[in-house]
């Protein structure tokens, strides 16, 4: 046992070396770009709430410092419902772009619920795909040979100059069960969204919606063992926002 927490506390240090070293490096190397400049960014993906027992409520941010080309990212994801944190995810990373349209991201994530707490290293790409579709995907390596893939992906269909509705799609898999934390090996959960957005401002645009979860497989079942709900479906209203 102290051995494979070595080896785990090893791995995470040798990622989060990893990940300063190219954000000391990145900040060097474009420092003094006149066409780079410095930035700082809050985007507000989600900030929501949800319909059903508990009124579940939904925090989804990134906060960026760098530049263009190089810079520091900081991943936040929370879920509580009865007053109580269901998820709540951390995530430091160094985004380098690799092209025109696409980051590559590395760094690590840090996930205190649901428990017990656990720490992966992350390898991920974020980017516009063609047709303007939004990606972000990552995989996550834990300890023990224990791996985690995510895909999220969101397309903004303008119905007007302010109104637009915004199809949200997450799939998430495992390469091992987590008895601990309700989770079992391959397709464990998948997360629909179809939100109507109004954008009183560019930096500012509540919206309504549905949401429909859903867990999978072998993760479905442990839920239904454990007397929990495998899908359910829930209207959202919420705000996106950018600073």
């Amino acid at each position: 046992m102290q051995k494979t927490t070595n080896t785990r506390r090893k791995s995470m240090m040798l990622a989060s070396s990893i990940t300063l070293s190219l954000m000391l490096s990145g900040h060097t190397a474009f420092a003094g770009a006149k066409d780079d400049p410095q930035l700082l960014m809050l985007n507000i993906d989600k900030l929501e709430t949800r319909s059903g027992d508990g009124r579940s409520k939904v925090f989804d941010s990134q906060l960026w410092l760098g530049y263009d080309l190089n810079k520091a990212v900081l991943k936040t994801e929370v879920e509580r419902a009865n007053g109580s944190n269901e998820k709540a995810e951390l995530q430091l990373l160094y985004s380098q772009a690799v092209t025109p349209f696409w980051d590559f991201q590395l760094g690590v994530r840090y996930d205190s619920d649901p428990q017990p707490k656990k720490s992966w290293a992350v390898i991920g790409f974020q980017g516009l795909a063609p047709y303007n579709v939004d990606i972000d995907t990552a995989l996550f390596v834990g300890s023990k040979g224990h791996f985690e893939y995510r895909f999220e992906a969101e397309y903004e269909q303008m119905i007007t100059q302010r109104l637009a509705l915004v199809p949200e799609l997450e799939v998430n898999f495992a390469s091992k069960r987590d008895l601990a934390r309700g989770k079992g090996s391959g397709l464990t959960s998948s997360e629909l969204s179809l939100n109507l957005v109004y954008e009183i401002k560019r930096e500012f645009s509540p919206y309504i919606g549905v949401t429909w979860e859903a867990k999978h497989g072998e993760t479905k079942r442990i839920a239904k063992q454990e007397n929990e709900d495998a899908s359910s479906t829930k209207f959202v209203i919420g705000l996106k926002a950018w600073f």
